[in-house]
């Protein structure tokens, strides 16, 4: 059976407290594997707002209905109220996640600051927040985290070179089309299983995509499975929240297309054996994001 591996990325500490027990649940009942990558630090949405200078970010604001899905007090953090700190205050809902089964890792320590400064960094900057996602994730759970996913798909060279000193099996920082040896300023670093499908807010909005058909055209893109399945990668505070009837469409229509729906874990350990291409990383621009992100080279 082709796997699809689910990837959530837990921006906020509203997406935290609300959206990812919802996904639990809704993962459970389904019998489905998920990994969880958490912000780790202060929730500095607010901070964000900045980016409207940003070509097409406006547009995506207005096309996703930023302010109903993250609402109005989360918009505000770093900004007119203070940041809350997710680690700290959601802990106990975060290794409620591992009790429950399913994988955990680091998305970031602050996810606004890694999404618009880390592409720009140096090592010593990029070592430093990194190291701060490692220590606050190993006082929660006890332990290293085994993966990590870079915020706002961002990465820079030393980003890479930190994950390979961790020694992290493989990990998901970037976009493409099948898992890859990333090659970053020509040095290889631990594999990338990089996310294969759109996200729900590149879609949305555009080319006649509403909420209300958007999961048909995510299951028309995975009706033939790809030879190594697909990585999707959601959101706590859209699938989580306003948007979970839509990923409900989604885990019964895969489960219907024959995906069997896994952890990055075991979507990896499928890989054993096979030969990765190694591929250098280029930043370029998506479809329906603002920016550019981290691309897998070719794609």
């Amino acid at each position: 059976m082709p796997l699809l591996a689910l990837k959530i990325d837990v921006d906020t500490y509203r997406g935290t407290r609300e959206g990812v027990p919802q996904l639990v649940r809704m993962l459970q009942a389904h019998q489905a594997g998920a990994t969880f990558l958490f912000s780790l630090g202060p929730d500095h949405t607010g901070r964000a707002l900045r980016r409207a200078f940003r070509p097409g970010f406006m547009k995506k604001v207005s096309r996703t209905s930023v302010l109903e899905h993250y609402g109005l007090k989360t918009l505000l953090y770093g900004t007119l109220l203070p940041g809350p700190d997710i680690g700290r205050k959601c802990a106990g809902i975060l290794r409620s996640v591992r009790d429950a089964g399913f994988e955990t890792g680091i998305h970031t320590f602050d996810h606004v600051k890694w999404q618009d400064y880390v592409a720009g960094k140096d090592a010593a900057w990029t070592e430093r927040e990194m190291a701060r996602a490692m220590q606050r994730y190993t006082e929660i759970f006890g332990q290293p985290a085994a993966t990590h996913g870079a915020a706002g798909w961002q990465m820079n060279d030393a980003a890479y070179r930190q994950e390979q000193r961790w020694g992290m099996a493989y990990c998901s920082d970037t976009r493409g089309t099948h898992p890859f040896i990333p090659l970053a300023n020509g040095e290889a670093s631990c594999p990338q299983l990089p996310t294969t499908l759109p996200t729900l807010d590149e879609l949305i909005g555009a080319d006649g995509v509403t909420v209300d058909n958007v999961a048909d055209a995510i299951l028309a893109m995975t009706r033939t499975p790809p030879a190594h399945g697909h990585v999707y990668t959601l959101h706590a505070e859209l699938e989580g929240m306003k948007l979970a009837p839509v990923f409900e469409q989604l885990l019964s229509g895969w489960q219907r297309q024959g995906y069997t729906l896994v952890s990055m874990a075991d979507y990896y350990a499928a890989l054993d054996g096979v030969t990765l291409p190694r591929q250098p990383v280029r930043m370029g621009e998506i479809a329906g994001r603002s920016g550019t992100l981290a691309l897998q080279g070719g794609h």
